[in-house]
């Protein structure tokens, strides 16, 4: 059974990694997706729920979705650096 991208990302983006200073972590925090980016995906989440996505808008939709996931996972990972450090605002 193959690793979940979940289990395999948080093996390799630890907050224990020395690497993670307070600067790289709060640039961490500004990641986000463009808007063009933010505007097509919902475009896509509406076809979806309309029944109207066809396969490959299926696969862009899940490509945006995957992005925004890792995106969000390592502003999870910069806020509990940046809290272990006593770093945070």
């Amino acid at each position: 059974m193959p690793e979940a991208e979940s289990a395999i990302l948080e093996r390799a983006i630890t907050t224990q990694n020395e690497s993670w200073t307070p600067e790289a972590s709060r640039a961490i925090l500004d990641f986000k997706l463009a808007e063009p980016d933010l505007r097509r995906a919902d475009e896509l989440v509406a076809k979806a729920r309309s029944g109207s996505i066809t396969e490959e808008e299926r696969r862009s939709l899940e490509n945006y979705l995957r992005v925004g996931r890792l995106i969000e996972f390592m502003k999870a990972r910069a806020i509990l650096s940046l809290k272990a450090q006593g770093a945070a605002d």
